[in-house]
């Protein structure tokens, strides 16, 4: 186990984007650690988007940590739609709270990337070096570019001026809170709404993007919110950290698990038209096993409390979409 170099007991900590899959596994997780306070807020009251308004709002309440899950995100579709604002969103938000924090003198600061920073063709499982040694996946290379930026940031700050600011790239997350709207949302998500409605409907199919060939690494937000705050307690380097399962699956047998799990007994289909995005992600965990950290909740049984969160949700989760 690695040394606690910096307890959370007794700070003021920001979650930036409390409201978001992660930003509430982090609330939820960070209220075990017996802060001072968990500090909130929503983006009416300060849009991180805005320089001067995100500078006083951090000047007045004056945390001690911070963590920036906050972020524009959506799957293939949305990315490739509207790449100007991934770009700009995702950069002004890095931006503005990570120099806001430095003028304000945040103790620590933890910047939550992704992890398609990463090359399209990385040899696999990606190694944190692998950041800047080969072309991204156009479909989404918008988003990786602002999360590279937020990254460097971090770097930046810290060797300019002494800050302690850390970078982690999880991998792809799904749980309570996700987005399940078909035109936004990730693949795990969107299998959930599809198998539950082609089940509701008394349909004989359901179809997925592209081949199903491609593998992909999933991490349940729990688990994602306490590696992040295991990482803020004993680490401090300029060097980003990985955050994953370090197990991938295709996503035709992803599939196949989510119609179980849902209940539907159909025939799985495929739209070959449709991108299939990178072959294979799957990222070493080596660097964060190191640490001391492992993941608790296994695919199916995260699966499981997805679809029971979607179920219990669905009124609400349906009024925002109409």
């Amino acid at each position: 186990m690695a040394e606690l170099i910096y307890p959370l007991e007794g700070k003021r900590i920001w979650v930036a984007g409390h409201r978001g899959m992660v930003g509430s596994a982090l609330v939820r997780r960070l209220e075990k650690e017996n802060p001072a306070d968990i500090l909130t807020v929503t983006r009416a009251e300060v849009d991180l988007i805005d320089q001067s308004s995100t500078a006083r709002w951090i000047g007045k309440e004056k945390p001690d940590a911070v963590f920036i899950p906050a972020a524009k995100v959506g799957g293939i579709l949305a990315n490739d739609t509207h790449p100007a604002d991934f770009l700009y969103d995702n950069l002004m938000i890095a931006a503005n709270v990570i120099h806001s924090a430095h003028t304000a003198g945040v103790e620590k600061l933890l910047f939550l990337g992704s992890s398609c920073i990463y090359p399209k063709f990385a040899d696999q499982p990606i190694v944190e070096e692998a950041l800047l040694t080969g072309a991204l996946e156009p479909t989404n290379e918008w988003y990786a570019i602002a999360k590279i930026a937020g990254i460097k940031l971090c770097q930046a700050y810290r060797k300019q001026h002494g800050d302690d600011f850390i970078s982690a790239m999880p991998t792809n997350l799904y749980g309570p809170g996700d987005n399940y709207d078909l035109k936004s949302s990730h693949v795990i998500p969107a299998l959930i709404r599809k198998a539950h409605e082609a089940n509701l409907a008394g349909a004989k199919s359901m179809e997925i993007w592209g081949s199903g060939t491609p593998r992909r690494e999933f991490l349940h937000a729990d688990d994602c919110a306490d590696a992040l705050v295991h990482l803020m307690k004993v680490y401090s380097s300029p060097e980003h950290v990985n955050v994953g399962s370090g197990e991938d699956i295709t996503i035709e047998d992803l599939a196949r698990l989510v119609m179980e799990v849902v209940g539907f007994d159909g025939e799985l289909t495929r739209d070959t038209s449709k991108p299939d995005g990178t072959p294979r992600k799957l990222m070493s965990a080596d660097r964060i096993r190191a640490l001391g950290w492992t993941p608790r909740i296994p695919l199916r049984e995260g699966l499981e409390s997805a679809y029971r969160w979607f179920l219990e949700n669905q009124g609400q989760l349906d009024a925002r979409r109409a």
